[in-house]
């Protein structure tokens, strides 16, 4: 019992530092979202116009994904600057 103690945070600071990291973490999956949706978007518009009409609306989601990825990165970005602050 001891030693999970240990392991877990304790000080305001080892909190924030594990969410700074976490925060980390989310920001470069949502860039790894992004990178995909992108890359896709970039791989349908080589496709023939037949193809790309057949998967329009697919391209639709594919925006709107990229969209709300781009979104959600910029708040966790704020939310991680703002953690970093309280490290500092």
């Amino acid at each position: 019992m001891e030693n999970e103690k240990t392991n877990s945070p304790q000080t305001r600071k080892e909190i924030l530092v594990a969410s700074v990291e976490a925060r980390e973490q989310e920001v470069m999956h949502y860039q790894i979202n992004i990178d995909n949706y992108t890359l896709a978007l970039i791989e349908i518009s080589k496709m023939s116009g037949a193809e790309r009409q057949e998967l329009s609306k697919f391209s639709d989601q594919l925006q709107e994904l990229l969209a709300s990825e781009k979104l959600e990165q910029k708040k966790a970005k704020v939310m991680l600057s703002v953690i970093k602050s309280q490290v500092e």
